[in-house]
Protein backbone atom coordinates (compact mmCIF):
# COMPACT_ATOMS: atom_id res chain seq x y z
CA UNK A 1 0.00 0.00 0.00
CA UNK A 2 1.13 3.14 -0.96
CA UNK A 3 0.26 7.04 -0.81
CA UNK A 4 1.15 10.04 -3.66
CA UNK A 5 2.89 12.75 -2.47
CA UNK A 6 -0.03 14.70 -2.31
CA UNK A 7 -1.55 12.25 0.25
CA UNK A 8 1.64 12.28 2.23
CA UNK A 9 1.68 15.75 2.54
CA UNK A 10 -2.18 15.43 4.51
CA UNK A 11 -0.50 12.43 6.71
CA UNK A 12 2.68 14.94 7.81
CA UNK A 13 0.73 16.70 10.80
CA UNK A 14 -0.48 13.55 12.83
CA UNK A 15 2.42 11.54 12.92
CA UNK A 16 4.51 15.03 13.68
CA UNK A 17 2.69 15.19 16.23
CA UNK A 18 3.13 11.80 17.76
CA UNK A 19 7.16 11.94 17.14
CA UNK A 20 7.15 15.11 19.20
CA UNK A 21 4.76 13.28 21.79
CA UNK A 22 7.86 10.77 21.86
CA UNK A 23 10.27 13.28 22.27
CA UNK A 24 12.97 12.37 25.03
CA UNK A 25 13.32 15.87 26.40
CA UNK A 26 9.76 16.34 26.72
CA UNK A 27 7.62 16.91 30.09
CA UNK A 28 7.16 13.98 31.61
CA UNK A 29 4.55 13.83 35.14
CA UNK A 30 7.48 14.33 37.21
CA UNK A 31 7.85 17.31 35.68
CA UNK A 32 4.72 19.02 36.17
CA UNK A 33 3.97 17.39 39.84
CA UNK A 34 7.40 19.43 40.65
CA UNK A 35 6.41 22.75 39.69
CA UNK A 36 2.34 22.12 40.06
CA UNK A 37 2.54 21.15 43.51
CA UNK A 38 3.72 21.76 46.86
CA UNK A 39 4.01 19.51 49.41
CA UNK A 40 4.00 16.50 47.44
CA UNK A 41 3.95 12.91 49.30
CA UNK A 42 4.60 9.77 47.36
CA UNK A 43 3.27 6.69 48.06
CA UNK A 44 4.64 3.39 47.04
CA UNK A 45 4.14 -0.14 46.16
CA UNK A 46 0.05 -1.47 45.88
CA UNK A 47 0.58 -3.61 49.16
CA UNK A 48 -0.21 -6.59 46.95
CA UNK A 49 3.29 -7.63 44.73
CA UNK A 50 5.48 -4.33 44.85
CA UNK A 51 5.96 -0.75 43.51
CA UNK A 52 6.01 0.26 39.75
CA UNK A 53 7.67 3.57 38.92
CA UNK A 54 6.05 4.04 35.61
CA UNK A 55 3.10 4.81 37.59
CA UNK A 56 3.43 7.63 40.57
CA UNK A 57 0.92 8.13 43.08
CA UNK A 58 1.85 11.24 45.71
CA UNK A 59 -0.83 13.18 47.97
CA UNK A 60 0.27 16.93 47.29
CA UNK A 61 -1.30 21.13 47.85
CA UNK A 62 -2.55 22.76 44.65
CA UNK A 63 -3.52 26.61 45.86
CA UNK A 64 -4.93 25.36 49.09
CA UNK A 65 -6.70 22.13 47.83
CA UNK A 66 -5.28 18.59 48.80
CA UNK A 67 -5.22 16.42 45.75
CA UNK A 68 -4.37 13.16 44.99
CA UNK A 69 -2.08 13.04 42.01
CA UNK A 70 -1.64 9.98 39.19
CA UNK A 71 1.02 10.20 36.72
CA UNK A 72 2.37 7.92 34.26
CA UNK A 73 6.37 8.32 34.20
CA UNK A 74 8.72 7.34 31.32
CA UNK A 75 11.98 8.78 32.24
CA UNK A 76 14.27 10.94 30.57
CA UNK A 77 17.73 8.89 30.58
CA UNK A 78 18.01 5.72 29.61
CA UNK A 79 18.48 4.23 33.34
CA UNK A 80 15.64 6.19 33.85
CA UNK A 81 13.55 4.66 30.96
CA UNK A 82 14.45 1.08 32.19
CA UNK A 83 13.39 1.76 35.65
CA UNK A 84 10.04 2.76 34.40
CA UNK A 85 9.46 -0.15 32.03
CA UNK A 86 9.21 3.33 29.30
CA UNK A 87 6.26 3.89 30.60
CA UNK A 88 5.01 0.84 30.06
CA UNK A 89 2.76 -0.11 33.38
CA UNK A 90 2.79 -3.26 35.08
CA UNK A 91 -0.52 -4.42 36.92
CA UNK A 92 1.16 -3.40 40.51
CA UNK A 93 1.06 -0.02 38.91
CA UNK A 94 -2.41 0.40 37.95
CA UNK A 95 -3.50 -1.27 41.71
CA UNK A 96 -1.17 1.24 43.30
CA UNK A 97 -3.07 3.99 41.14
CA UNK A 98 -6.74 2.22 42.50
CA UNK A 99 -5.52 2.35 45.92
CA UNK A 100 -4.68 6.22 45.45
CA UNK A 101 -7.95 6.47 44.30
CA UNK A 102 -10.01 4.71 46.90
CA UNK A 103 -8.10 6.60 49.51
CA UNK A 104 -9.03 10.18 47.47
CA UNK A 105 -12.61 9.27 47.45
CA UNK A 106 -12.50 8.56 51.47
CA UNK A 107 -11.20 11.67 52.50
CA UNK A 108 -12.72 13.84 49.51
CA UNK A 109 -9.82 14.96 47.88
CA UNK A 110 -9.82 15.34 44.26
CA UNK A 111 -7.60 13.21 41.65
CA UNK A 112 -5.37 14.77 39.06
CA UNK A 113 -4.05 12.47 36.45
CA UNK A 114 -1.10 13.15 34.17
CA UNK A 115 -1.25 10.14 31.12
CA UNK A 116 2.03 9.36 29.21
CA UNK A 117 2.33 5.94 28.19
CA UNK A 118 2.71 3.60 24.84
CA UNK A 119 0.08 1.61 26.63
CA UNK A 120 0.28 -0.86 29.12
CA UNK A 121 3.02 -3.40 29.36
CA UNK A 122 2.09 -6.68 27.41
CA UNK A 123 4.66 -8.83 28.38
CA UNK A 124 3.69 -12.67 29.73
CA UNK A 125 4.41 -12.52 33.28
CA UNK A 126 2.24 -8.94 33.50
CA UNK A 127 -0.51 -10.86 31.85
CA UNK A 128 0.21 -13.91 34.86
CA UNK A 129 -0.39 -11.03 36.73
CA UNK A 130 -4.16 -10.18 35.26
CA UNK A 131 -3.48 -7.06 33.39
CA UNK A 132 -6.35 -7.25 31.93
CA UNK A 133 -8.53 -7.73 34.83
CA UNK A 134 -6.79 -4.52 36.85
CA UNK A 135 -7.19 -2.43 33.96
CA UNK A 136 -11.07 -3.10 33.55
CA UNK A 137 -11.11 -2.27 37.29
CA UNK A 138 -9.32 0.88 37.15
CA UNK A 139 -12.03 1.49 34.72
CA UNK A 140 -14.60 1.06 37.06
CA UNK A 141 -12.75 2.73 39.79
CA UNK A 142 -12.20 5.77 37.78
CA UNK A 143 -15.96 5.46 36.46
CA UNK A 144 -17.65 4.95 40.39
CA UNK A 145 -15.02 7.80 42.11
CA UNK A 146 -17.26 10.01 44.26
CA UNK A 147 -14.82 12.77 44.22
CA UNK A 148 -13.86 14.91 40.95
CA UNK A 149 -10.92 13.50 38.72
CA UNK A 150 -8.95 15.52 36.28
CA UNK A 151 -6.95 13.93 33.63
CA UNK A 152 -4.18 15.90 31.69
CA UNK A 153 -2.62 13.86 28.39
CA UNK A 154 0.67 15.08 28.11
CA UNK A 155 2.19 13.17 25.90
CA UNK A 156 1.40 9.20 24.51
CA UNK A 157 -1.75 8.71 25.19
CA UNK A 158 -1.78 4.43 24.45
CA UNK A 159 -4.27 2.17 24.06
CA UNK A 160 -6.14 1.02 27.62
CA UNK A 161 -3.00 1.85 29.41
CA UNK A 162 -3.58 5.13 29.02
CA UNK A 163 -7.48 5.10 28.76
CA UNK A 164 -7.28 3.68 32.46
CA UNK A 165 -6.57 6.83 33.89
CA UNK A 166 -8.23 9.22 31.31
CA UNK A 167 -11.97 8.19 32.50
CA UNK A 168 -12.25 11.79 33.84
CA UNK A 169 -14.80 14.35 34.79
CA UNK A 170 -12.55 17.01 32.55
CA UNK A 171 -10.29 15.66 29.96
CA UNK A 172 -7.43 17.46 29.06
CA UNK A 173 -4.76 17.17 26.16
CA UNK A 174 -1.32 19.17 25.43
CA UNK A 175 -1.16 20.36 21.78
CA UNK A 176 1.07 18.28 20.85
CA UNK A 177 0.13 14.43 22.58
CA UNK A 178 -1.59 12.15 21.11
CA UNK A 179 -4.56 9.71 22.61
CA UNK A 180 -5.71 6.67 20.66
CA UNK A 181 -7.57 3.22 21.11
CA UNK A 182 -4.06 2.16 19.50
CA UNK A 183 -0.71 3.30 18.43
CA UNK A 184 -0.14 3.69 14.63
CA UNK A 185 2.75 0.92 14.54
CA UNK A 186 0.27 -1.08 16.13
CA UNK A 187 -3.15 -0.25 13.95
CA UNK A 188 -0.47 -0.24 10.39
CA UNK A 189 0.71 -3.70 11.73
CA UNK A 190 -2.94 -5.27 12.16
CA UNK A 191 -4.75 -3.52 8.93
CA UNK A 192 -2.00 -2.80 6.37
CA UNK A 193 0.09 -5.83 7.37
CA UNK A 194 3.07 -3.50 8.12
CA UNK A 195 4.28 -1.35 10.88
CA UNK A 196 6.35 1.29 7.76
CA UNK A 197 2.86 2.80 7.34
CA UNK A 198 2.50 3.74 10.94
CA UNK A 199 2.29 7.38 9.35
CA UNK A 200 -0.83 6.52 6.89
CA UNK A 201 -2.62 5.05 10.17
CA UNK A 202 -2.09 7.82 12.60
CA UNK A 203 -4.24 10.12 10.10
CA UNK A 204 -6.78 7.49 10.06
CA UNK A 205 -7.26 7.06 14.10
CA UNK A 206 -7.68 10.88 14.15
CA UNK A 207 -5.88 10.67 17.37
CA UNK A 208 -4.63 14.45 17.58
CA UNK A 209 -5.87 16.95 20.22
CA UNK A 210 -7.52 19.05 17.59
CA UNK A 211 -9.28 16.15 16.19
CA UNK A 212 -10.63 14.83 19.78
CA UNK A 213 -11.52 18.42 20.84
CA UNK A 214 -13.56 18.08 17.49
CA UNK A 215 -15.08 14.93 18.52
CA UNK A 216 -15.88 16.69 22.15
CA UNK A 217 -13.96 13.95 23.33
CA UNK A 218 -11.22 16.35 24.84
CA UNK A 219 -12.31 19.43 27.10
CA UNK A 220 -9.77 21.13 26.61
CA UNK A 221 -6.53 21.66 24.47
CA UNK A 222 -3.48 23.64 25.85
CA UNK A 223 -1.24 24.93 23.90
CA UNK A 224 2.60 24.54 23.58
CA UNK A 225 4.87 27.53 23.03
CA UNK A 226 7.90 27.32 20.29
CA UNK A 227 10.60 25.42 21.85
CA UNK A 228 8.50 23.48 24.81
CA UNK A 229 10.45 21.19 26.69
CA UNK A 230 10.86 20.33 30.37
CA UNK A 231 13.42 22.92 30.25
CA UNK A 232 11.04 25.53 28.45
CA UNK A 233 7.42 24.40 29.90
CA UNK A 234 6.76 27.64 32.09
CA UNK A 235 4.20 29.32 29.67
CA UNK A 236 2.25 25.93 29.25
CA UNK A 237 2.26 25.85 32.94
CA UNK A 238 0.33 28.67 33.73
CA UNK A 239 -2.11 27.43 31.00
CA UNK A 240 -2.46 24.18 33.19
CA UNK A 241 -2.63 25.61 36.17
CA UNK A 242 -5.48 28.19 34.98
CA UNK A 243 -7.13 25.07 34.04
CA UNK A 244 -7.11 22.97 37.02
CA UNK A 245 -7.90 26.07 39.18
CA UNK A 246 -10.99 26.70 37.05
CA UNK A 247 -12.10 23.08 36.94
CA UNK A 248 -11.60 22.42 40.51
CA UNK A 249 -13.55 25.48 41.33
CA UNK A 250 -16.56 23.98 39.46
CA UNK A 251 -16.28 20.65 40.11
CA UNK A 252 -15.91 20.85 44.14
CA UNK A 253 -19.53 22.30 44.27
CA UNK A 254 -21.17 19.18 42.64
CA UNK A 255 -22.28 16.79 45.28
CA UNK A 256 -20.38 13.20 45.43
CA UNK A 257 -23.30 11.04 44.11
CA UNK A 258 -23.87 13.78 41.23
CA UNK A 259 -20.90 14.01 40.10
CA UNK A 260 -20.59 10.15 39.33
CA UNK A 261 -23.77 10.86 37.64
CA UNK A 262 -22.80 13.57 35.93
CA UNK A 263 -19.37 11.34 34.57
CA UNK A 264 -21.57 8.64 33.62
CA UNK A 265 -23.82 11.14 31.48
CA UNK A 266 -20.75 12.37 29.86
CA UNK A 267 -19.08 9.59 28.55
CA UNK A 268 -22.33 8.16 27.56
CA UNK A 269 -23.42 11.29 25.46
CA UNK A 270 -20.13 9.87 23.19
CA UNK A 271 -22.00 6.74 22.02
CA UNK A 272 -23.78 9.15 18.99
CA UNK A 273 -19.77 9.82 17.66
Amino acid sequence: MSLNEADRSITEKPWQKVLTARKENRPQARDYIEKLFSGVFEVKGDRCFGDDESIITAIAWFEGWPVTVIGQQKGHTLEERMRCNFGMPHPEGYRKSMRALAQAEKFGRPVICFVDTPGAYCGIEAEERGQGLVIAEHLKAMATAKTPVISIIIGEGGSGGALALSLADRLIMMENSYFSVISPEGCASILFKDSSLAQEAAESLKLTADDLKRFNIVDCVIKEPEGFDRFHMDQSLIDIRREISQSLNRLMRVPADRIVEKRREKFLGMRGL
